[in-house]
């Protein structure tokens, strides 16, 4: 964690902007849902000759899996992202007092 302390504006900024990556995350997997619902029962109803549903489901969750990866793994705030950049920090300060 970071050792600056942040004012009341830029807190409200930072919650803000984590809490739409996040909320974009929960828009992109009820679309998800919903329109791979509608190929499957389309799929299933004969418009096709096999079960076509699942590629766009399997593409399509792909990207949704690395969309939540990015949002609650690698976005700002994460444990992960945090301690990354505390070590980079730290191997940058002492960089600099080597110089």
């Amino acid at each position: 964690m970071s050792t600056e302390t942040l004012s009341a504006t830029e807190i409200d900024r930072i919650a803000r902007k984590r809490a739409g990556s996040k909320l974009g995350w929960y828009i992109h997997a009820t679309v998800y849902v919903l329109v791979n619902a509608l190929m499957f029962v389309a799929s299933s109803q004969g418009l096709g000759h096999r079960q076509w549903s699942i590629y766009p489901a399997l593409g399509w969750g792909l990207g949704l899996i690395l969309h939540g990866i990015a949002v609650f793994v690698l976005g700002a705030g994460s444990g992960l992202r945090e301690n990354l950049v505390q070590k980079e920090r730290e191997r940058l300060e002492r960089q600099q007092r080597e110089r």
